[in-house]
């Protein structure tokens, strides 16, 4: 089966490469970029369109299980932003055990493809560690190791935490966990212990784990950890560590506010104080209060009854995101949390909304956006065939409208599909088509490979 993409502008950093030209795809492959007309099973005209490769979220959440099949909400809004493979188990958070999840993608499919990272806390709690304020001891940080490598064994993409999730976390922990990485290459990546003032020696933790095992770090949506005032100083810190001989890269989403449930300890009224900000700031997603502003009432009130409702902080500074956008150092990943059609809109705009708002305005120039998307997150979670366009690789793809595009999703209603997105291919077949799912399971699991 061979496709031609005929007459699109075809834009790969990989191999800064900026041209009109047409793109054959055959068997799932990219065959070549060419200015002949070859002849093709199908023809999908991209006159006025630019062709990139499919973008790479390396920060969501994936879906949860319902009744034992998977929803397939946020990776239905993935796919029609134009993500093509996404990353889940941030955070330190899986939504289950991600060995059986894995092997579900594999039988059936799902809207994008998706890899998962074993992520801390899901193993801490699986092995007793259920107090996330609690230090665990050292038979239980055995079997939280021995599970953790056997999860990556099964080809999980590395090790996630979610350390101001889980305050009891001890460097052991950390250090046993982050070890089994180190060999393979596979990537660490943090929510990091604290935020705010505190976040210079929470991203420092992250160099020190670093440079104890020798894996390579990733600082997770460093918006939200230090975009309230210290991300001018933060980037020099990473920029420093870097300089060091650590392997530190950072993600970022293009949005001031960030999402988390309720109960989470960025709420605990220790952490929330160093918002220097009232409940207002705080916009509940889901729950008995969805829609509504918080008040002490609402807060006090959702956080004894129904802890794991999601909520959005308006927050920080769009001067810091900013900053860490433009940054060499910074890639992009949505972060997406959803609840169904509730949560936060970057999991259904962070991708156009990147293009429009930074690449489209100058902010950000052109081959430098696009491989923040693509080639950039693909190697750095070490995907060779995935975030560019030479021969041989996965023919996952991206036609848009350049001048057009962008995301419409709101606070209010997040899951709104996005303008100016007219195919999204994986493996070569059209998965999405004009804001609409054509397949819903085209989609791969994305396994390590050594």
């Amino acid at each position: 089966m061979k496709t031609l993409i005929r007459g699109g502008r075809i834009v790969d950093p990989a191999q800064d490469l900026d041209k009109k030209a047409n793109l054959l795809i055959e068997d799932g492959k990219i065959v070549c970029v060419t200015g002949e007309d070859v002849p093709a099973d199908r023809v999908i005209d991209a006159a006025g369109k630019m062709v990139t490769p499919g973008f790479i979220d390396i920060h969501m959440h994936e879906d949860p299980f319902e009744d034992g099949e998977l929803r397939q909400d946020i990776s239905k809004s993935m796919l029609l932003m134009g993500v093509t493979t996404a990353i889940g188990g941030n955070c330190g958070e899986n939504y289950g055990d991600p060995r059986p999840y894995l092997d579900y993608i594999d039988a059936h499919g799902n809207c994008t493809n998706l890899g998962l990272f074993v992520g801390h806390g899901w193993v801490r709690e699986a092995c007793g560690g259920t107090d996330k304020y609690a230090q665990v001891d050292d038979e239980t940080i055995d079997r939280m190791e021995a599970m953790a490598k056997d999860c990556l064994d099964k080809g999980c993409m590395g090790v996630s935490f979610g350390v101001k999730y889980i305050p009891g976390t001890r460097m052991e922990e950390m250090t046993r966990l982050s070890a089994l990485c180190a060999p393979s290459g596979r990537l660490v990546t943090s929510h990091v212990r604290n935020d705010v003032s505190r976040v210079f020696a929470a991203v420092k933790e992250m160099d020190d784990l670093a440079k104890a095992t020798g894996c390579r770090v990733q600082i997770s949506h460093i918006g939200s950890m230090g975009g309230y005032g210290q991300m001018k100083q933060l980037l020099q810190d990473v920029e420093g560590y870097k300089a060091d001989g650590t392997d530190i890269l950072c993600d970022c989403y293009p949005y001031t506010a960030f999402s988390t449930t309720i109960g989470a300890t960025t709420y605990d009224p220790e952490n929330f104080a160093e918002y220097d900000a009232d409940y207002s700031a705080i916009l509940m997603s889901t729950g008995k209060y969805a829609g509504q502003r918080c008040t002490k009432e609402i807060y006090d009130w959702e956080r004894a009854n129904a802890p794991d409702d999601i909520t959005v902080g308006f927050l920080m500074t769009e001067e810091d995101v900013d900053r860490a956008l433009r940054h060499p150092l910074v890639v992009l990943g949505s972060d997406g949390l959803r609840n169904g059609a509730q949560g936060h809109p970057r999991a259904a705009g962070a991708f156009p909304r990147f293009i429009a708002e930074y690449i489209r305005t100058g902010k950000v120039g052109l081959m430098e956006g696009i491989a923040k998307m693509t080639c950039r997150s693909a190697e750095r979670l070490r995907l060779p065939k995935k975030g560019n366009l030479k021969p041989g690789s996965d023919a996952d793809v991206v036609i848009f409208d350049y001048e057009h595009i962008r995301d419409t999703a709101t606070f209010e209603e997040p899951a709104l599909v996005p303008e100016g997105i007219a195919y999204v291919l994986l493996g070569g077949e059209i998965a999405a088509k004009d804001g609409e799912v054509v397949n819903a399971h085209l989609g791969k699991a994305v396994r390590y490979e050594e």
